[in-house]
């Protein structure tokens, strides 16, 4: 999938505006980093995303979703699949997805992307160590899904989460599809379907 979004409601652009020729008036005001940002994740991100998913995962699984190498691959092939939540710019929170063609996930989701497809295999969502119990996950996961409505194509999202977080998902609107056939060592888990297609957005013009 090699779409770029260019008017979603909830994402930067990547570009600033600069005078003609480059040369900023001095009357211009200094740059400040805004407060709170969504955009899509790049290869710089990387070792940022790696940083809060080992943290967060390691301590309790003993492993993470993703190695740094899978991010970077993702990020590179995907990017408009991401979304990342950024205060005064610095990573707070993430998502990180790639295409998948298959009605159900399988354990090959795990690390490829296959482009032009109708679903959206969510790999890894992830808050700070400091920025939890804030409710940011779910605040960037309802984000992410409006998001998707702007992605064409899209039409299903797709997780695989451990049995304590179906609640968790549930809220957002997913559906249980019974037990995953991803399977990692001394886990098991419950797959997820969400149907992007399903509610129109609250405001028609919206920017998609």
């Amino acid at each position: 999938m090699t779409h770029q979004v260019s008017r979603s409601p909830f994402l930067k652009p990547f570009y600033t505006r600069t005078p003609v020729g480059g040369v900023i008036p001095r009357t211009q005001r200094r740059h400040t980093l805004p407060a709170s940002e969504f955009r899509n994740l790049t290869p710089q991100d990387a070792i940022s995303v790696f940083e809060i998913e080992r943290e967060a995962f390691v301590s309790v699984s003993g492993e993470c979703p993703l190695t740094l190498d899978e991010v970077l691959n993702f990020l590179s092939q995907c990017p408009e699949l991401s979304l990342g939540w950024f205060e005064e710019g610095q990573l707070v929170a993430f998502i990180i997805g790639s295409g998948w063609g298959k009605e159900r996930l399988e354990q090959e989701a795990m690390t490829q992307h296959i482009p032009e497809t109708s679903a959206v295999h969510i790999h890894v969502l992830s808050v700070h160590r400091h920025a939890r119990q804030q409710g940011k996950g779910s605040i960037l996961l309802w984000r992410y899904l409006q998001y998707l409505r702007c992605v064409p194509g899209l039409r299903r999202a797709l997780l695989a989460c451990e049995e304590f977080l179906v609640p968790f998902y549930q809220k957002a609107g997913f559906k249980e599809k019974g037990p995953s056939a991803i399977t990692v060592p001394n886990l098991t888990f419950q797959e997820m379907e969400y149907h992007i297609g399903g509610a129109a957005y609250a405001r028609r013009n919206s920017g998609c």
